[in-house]
Order: structure tokens, then sequence, then C-alpha cells
């Protein structure tokens, strides 16, 4: 007997005497093939113990059943959940995917880029707010113009495209407009990110400000880094400058529980004396003590969104547009 594979689909076709379309119909199930050819084919395929490879398999149906999952850093609890489910619900759906962390750097994300295209792979979601950015620049846009892409969490403007974008700037105005209504007039915002999402975040925050006749309300916007120990140096930056706050807004939610850890270690209560929100609704917000209040940006229903227009694009069985989702108060004990 040969070897395992050793023979291809057009080796199988041949000796069966029909076309490669029926060897795969007969190998994928598919109707249309009539009883005696179906089982010469399988007696064919049974003799050389024939399994195909995926490159096979897309020789014969020009498609890979591959997705390639490019995002920024796995570990992040917002981006693994996306990541997650897409990789997840593509599986149910019978395609294999390949996740790439590219550290949102450009030369990075050209490098998967180009690995992916090279494996031929169906379509491309991109996980992050950074490749709104990035994928403006020529060397991004040429290498995926002519393959289906979905941006989650963000806005493509290329052909052959999806996007899912969250609402980031009215998520956080829904945490603004929560604290204003518990009478809360000195809030400052923690600016962690320098991502179009981050961005975003913080227009939301500036205008609710304005929109309740707070005029310099820039000016209650603190840069720091998205971690534990950004939310507390931001805090203690307030106390040593000695700034009026009754309120914390924050654009993540490891950065609140710093800021709230902080608050607590400088004798201040929480929420009594200092109210703080987060944003992801991630386990952070659940681990934090107090519980955060947070906004729910939906990452599952963002990664449920993406899989179903990329499928729409590769497989062009159905219609559908970009959408915008609409983020969520999550109350906690800290407001």
């Amino acid at each position: 007997m040969e070897k395992r594979n050793e023979m291809n689909i057009y080796d199988i076709a041949k000796e069966a005497g029909v076309s490669i379309s029926t060897v795969s119909r007969v190998m994928n199930h598919k109707g249309n093939v009539n009883a005696a050819t179906k089982k010469r084919v399988e007696e064919v395929l049974a003799r050389h113990d024939y399994t195909p490879s995926a490159i096979a398999r897309g020789m014969v149906s020009k498609s890979m059943r591959t997705v390639a999952v490019l995002t920024v850093d796995i570990r992040v609890p917002h981006y693994a959940r996306t990541a997650y489910t897409i990789e997840r619900e593509f599986s149910r759906r019978g395609y294999e995917v390949t996740i790439c962390n590219t550290g949102g750097e450009l030369e990075e994300t050209a490098k998967y880029l180009r690995t992916m295209l090279e494996k031929k792979v169906d379509g491309i979601v991109l996980v992050g707010s950074i490749f709104n950015t990035l994928c403006k620049k020529e060397e991004i846009g040429n290498l995926i113009k002519n393959t289906p892409v979905v941006l989650a969490n963000g806005k493509l403007e290329l052909p052959n495209s999806y996007s899912v974008l969250v609402d980031d700037r009215f998520g956080v105005s829904l945490a603004v407009e929560h604290l204003m209504s518990k009478g809360h007039r000195e809030l400052y915002y923690l600016k962690d990110m320098d991502t179009v999402s981050a961005r975003l975040k913080c227009e939301g925050f500036v205008k609710a400000l304005e929109s309740h006749g707070i005029s310099d309300a820039k000016q209650h916007v603190i840069g720091t880094k998205r971690s534990i120990e950004g939310g507390k140096r931001a805090i203690e930056k307030l106390i040593e400058e000695q700034k009026e706050f009754t309120a914390i807004v924050c654009g993540e939610d490891i950065t609140a529980a710093g800021a709230v850890k902080a608050l607590l270690h400088a004798g201040l209560k929480v929420p009594e004396d200092v109210a703080v929100t987060g944003y992801n609704n991630s386990d952070y917000a659940r681990i934090c003590e107090p519980r955060l209040t947070t906004i729910d940006n939906k990452p599952e229903l963002v990664a449920m969104m993406s899989v179903q227009l990329l499928t729409s694009l590769i497989e062009k069985t159905d219609e559908y547009s970009s959408c915008t989702i609409q983020p969520e108060l999550v109350v906690g004990e800290t407001t």
C-alpha cells in the first residue's frame, strides 16, 4: 500500500476516472454524484488512505477556509475577550483561525499581513482602534485592498471591508451623566492611551462637561498610562497639586482600579468622598473593591458582528452593512 497522502486529489480523480470537482463533492458529502461514481471514488480514497490537505481543498474550492485575527496584545482582557469570541465562532463555522499580536506597530502589522496573505487567508479581522490609524498608511492599505477585512471597534474607508464601531464617545458621556445626576461637578478624566478610541472617550468627557456649563473641561483631563500604577500616579498627582475633585472618570477599568487603590491609600472613602468610573466592564471592574461602576462596550457582540460581516464578505451569501454598537452603564459600588 502506498503511504498516506503520497497521492494528491488529481491522482485520485485520474484513477477513479472522474473530475477533481467530483472527488471534492464526494469528500465533502455534497450531492449531485450518482451512486456508482460515488462508490468508485470512495474505493480509490480508501485504497490510498487519502486525507486531503488544506492546500488541496483550497485549490479546488478557491477557499482555504482560514482567517487571520490581528490584535495589539492578546494579554489585554478586552482584546482577549474579542479575539476569543471571534476564534470560537469562526471555528464553529468551519474556519481555522490564526491570531497575531502586532503590538500596534506599523512594521509588525505589515509583516503579519504579508505572511497571512501569502498563506491565502480568506479574510482578516483587525481588533483594536489603533488599526484606524494604521490602515490609513499607504503600506497597509495597499496590502489589504483586495482582501475581505473587518475592523472591530473602528471605521474603515476601504473597498471590500466592513467596520463594527463602538460609540466610545457616548460611552464616556454615560459615565459623566451618571455622576452629574449624583451631584458631582468637580470631575477629572484619566486619559491613559492615545488610540482613536481613547481620543473619542476623552472627547466624550469634555463635551459632556461642556454641556453642563463647565467651560474649562479640557483642563480636567490628566494624562497617564493604562495600568494600576498609571491610575495610582494620576490620583497622587491630583492630591499633590491640591486639585479639588469629587469624581474620577477613567478610560479603562485597570486604570480605574489603580485610582481606587490610591484614593483608599490616601484615606479617602469611595464613593463617599470620591466616586470612580471605569470602562470595559472587565474582570478588573468585578475584582476591584469596592466593585467598579463601569461602561460595558460589549466586546462579545462586537466579535459576533465582526464574524458575521466577514463571513458575508467571504462567502457572498448575505448582505450586511457596517454598524455602530451603543455601550451601556453598569452601576457598581464606586459611584
